[in-house]
């Protein structure tokens, strides 16, 4: 397995995978993945089983604290020397779940967000997924403010 940044290259491959992940409502189209990839590229954090994507985590840097519906939709407001990580999707294709993909990804992620200096990361999920990003050390900041894809949404934080 192997842990990589994205490109513009990976643009066909995270489509797919979001593709396979989401709920139509609530996954990222190509164009948005385009828009994304122009912007913060390097906060994508990609896993291959030899040439095939089979987990990606992304994300955008803020100072804004909590992560909004806005963020999905406008790459534009990634901002490199942001105090935050947010965390817009965690997504490990359906053969490869339940063999630590995402955790390896999140581990990346969480240590590149120390390394950078960051106060730490945000996501949102669902409530089943509560307990699964406790387990890295994100605490529950109860029901988030997100309406994304008309689901009810979790905001949780892991500060360093």
């Amino acid at each position: 397995m192997l842990i990589r940044t994205a490109s513009m290259q990976d643009l066909d491959a995270v489509s797919l995978v979001e593709a396979a992940c989401f709920p139509a409502a609530e996954a990222a189209t190509q164009a948005d993945f385009e828009h994304r990839l122009t912007y913060y590229s390097n906060h994508f954090w990609l896993l291959f089983d030899n040439e095939k994507l089979v987990s990606f985590v992304d994300g955008f840097v803020t100072n804004a604290a909590d992560l909004t519906d806005d963020m999905y939709e406008n790459a534009a407001l990634h901002d490199e020397e942001g105090a935050w990580q947010m965390i817009f999707g965690v997504n490990t294709i359906p053969t490869y779940r339940n063999r630590g993909c995402a955790a390896m990804l999140l581990e990346r992620a969480i240590e590149d967000a120390r390394s950078q200096g960051r106060k730490g990361l945000v996501l949102t999920c669902k409530e089943w997924l509560i307990h699964y990003y406790a387990k890295f050390g994100f605490v529950n900041e109860g029901v988030s403010e997100s309406v994304h894809g008309n689901a009810v949404w979790y905001q949780m934080r892991l500060t360093f």
